[in-house]
């Protein structure tokens, strides 16, 4: 009989080591504790929490009811000791070293660090695969939301075309009191942290590099190709006015920070048809009618659109200690089963290797405000402008501007000009409002945001 069959037919508890005690941790540490029964029902074994590893052993942590001898600084020596390590220390080291440690030593992983698997995931489901154990990280998207399983599994025999989320609960809260209260950024931004959605050090959040981390975990799963963190067009919120809101309640949009992947079928200069992943995170204007549109607060939301499935929606709270820790016991129940019966789950999925285009291929739509002469030819040579770009034209609004600002020094009066564009690559958009701004009938562009979920 084989180590693993005398282990299995011993009915030992299956060994969990948890590296980290913060908001998440200590979330993952009470419910292993009070749920140890149900935990081992649905596994089949026992699940022992062996160890608790900490920066600061001596903190008083008498609220969650486990044994105090529990607590560790010694991480590297806890991970040789486990059948299933779950990380929530974040960052990229020590965790990284962590967890290919504890793989090397046998034990599955479980895992909420979008950072680091965005980072370097690649390599972590190549050891995986090395040593024989699971790599799982359902929590580092979305907090509770499952939507990493069912993309890697439920999708597993559809083709995704794309998906589209608000993947950052702190951004969401800021942007929807800045549309529902008329408050400014930073005024937002400050009640957040108040409420403890945003950190001391918003940065991470505000300027979308949480948000990008997500985004190549989505994209990688979603369409099997390797997407890095680095490979994802990133813009934050800090630029999003008070304006911006307006403009969008008056198309009946809302102000979104979108994390979007998506693939591309196009044909090639060659005539012969060729696919890539686009990949980006920024803010945008989308219809308070589509499904996103109507996340409130710090809620997380994915929309996925699948060949066959068709139009897929997920929603749920995406960060927080309870929330989150729910994913990583799914997780820890997935690994440990397959520790009981012999198997493993999913590996990387990486076959269909397409190229990461680059933000000027993305199609995407712009809504563009624009400080112009009230005077004849303005509308021509703005709609030349575009017309030389390749952009098509949707929709323009003109307003005359009103008050004892209307008129320049010359005595010219002004217009306030809206123009919502057709589908384009970002590029020619880009383009276009360098050209804009380059008309001597053109003020000053105020606004310039992309518009999604048409």
């Amino acid at each position: 009989m084989s180590e693993l069959q005398q282990e299995q037919a011993s009915g030992a508890p299956l060994r969990v080591a948890l590296l980290g005690c913060g908001v998440v941790g200590s979330s993952v540490a009470r419910m292993l504790v009070e749920h140890r029964d149900d935990l081992a029902a649905r596994v089949g074994r026992p699940l022992e929490l062996v160890g608790i590893a900490v920066r600061r052993a001596g903190r008083d942590r008498s609220d969650l009811p486990v044994d105090p001898s529990l607590f560790t600084t010694d991480a590297a020596e806890l991970v040789t000791r486990a059948d299933v390590v779950v990380e929530v220390i974040g960052g990229i080291e020590p965790a990284r070293s962590l967890i290919e440690s504890a793989m090397k030593h046998g034990a599955s992983v479980v895992s909420a660090n979008k950072a680091l698997l965005a980072e370097a995931g690649p390599a972590l489901y190549a050891a995986a695969a090395e040593h024989g154990v699971d790599l799982y990280y359902e929590a580092a998207v979305a907090g509770a939301i499952p939507i990493l399983r069912p993309i890697r599994e439920s999708l597993a025999g559809d083709e995704v075309r794309k998906v589209i989320g608000i993947v950052n609960g702190t951004t969401n809260y800021v942007l929807d009191k800045m549309d529902t209260t008329g408050q400014g950024f930073a005024e937002a931004v400050e009640q957040a942290q108040a409420l403890g959605y945003a950190e001391a050090d918003p940065t991470a959040d505000v300027e979308g590099f949480d948000a990008a981390a997500k985004a190549a975990i989505l994209a990688s799963l979603a369409f099997h190709t390797r997407v890095s963190g680095d490979q994802v067009y990133r813009e934050g919120i800090t630029e999003v006015s008070a304006a911006d809101v307006q403009a969008a309640r008056e198309m009946d949009c809302v102000v979104k920070l979108l994390a979007i992947c998506e693939r591309t079928d196009t044909t090639g200069p060659d005539g012969q048809p060729t696919a890539g992943v686009s990949v980006r995170v920024h803010p945008a204007m989308i219809p308070r009618s589509h499904p996103l549109g109507g996340v409130r607060d710090a809620f997380n939301a994915v929309f996925v659109e699948a060949d066959a499935a068709g139009q897929l929606m997920f929603y749920g709270k995406g960060a927080g200690g309870d929330p989150t820790a729910s994913a990583v016991l799914g997780d820890v129940v997935a690994v440990a089963r397959h520790r009981v019966g012999g198997g493993h789950g999913p590996g990387e999925s990486a076959y269909a290797d397409l190229p990461v285009l680059a933000m000027g291929q993305a199609l995407t739509r712009y809504h563009i405000s624009l400080d112009v002469a009230d005077r004849p030819g303005v509308l021509a040579q703005v709609a030349t402008a575009f017309a030389q770009n390749h952009v098509s034209i949707e929709t323009v609004r003109q307003q005359i501007v009103d008050g004892d600002d209307a008129g320049d020094a010359g005595g010219a009066t002004r217009a306030h000009l809206v123009v919502v564009t057709h589908s384009a690559p970002d590029a020619a958009l880009a383009a276009t409002v360098e050209a804009l701004a380059e008309l001597d009938t053109v003020r000053e562009v105020t606004s310039v945001m992309r518009v999604e979920g048409d």
